[in-house]
């Protein structure tokens, strides 16, 4: 049977930048690589939130990106 072994662990802050000229909003995203393997989401949550405050834009999303080796 195959498993799932993780490998790296992404923490992407998008950003609300503005707004283009047809009125739909214009995102930015910011990466942090090697974040910890087993970070929960409410620790994620505030890390994101601590580094939302360093940014003159609203946090939009925040997303975390597992890659994994399938053995």
């Amino acid at each position: 049977m195959a498993q799932a072994m993780l490998k790296d662990s992404r923490l992407t802050l998008v950003f609300e930048t503005g707004m283009n000229e047809k009125g739909e909003p214009i995102f930015k995203s910011k990466s942090y690589a090697n974040v910890k393997k087993t970070a929960t989401a409410d620790q994620l949550a505030q890390a994101a939130s601590a580094l939302g405050t360093l940014s003159a834009y609203p946090i939009s999303t925040v997303e975390r990106m597992d890659s994994s080796d399938i053995i």
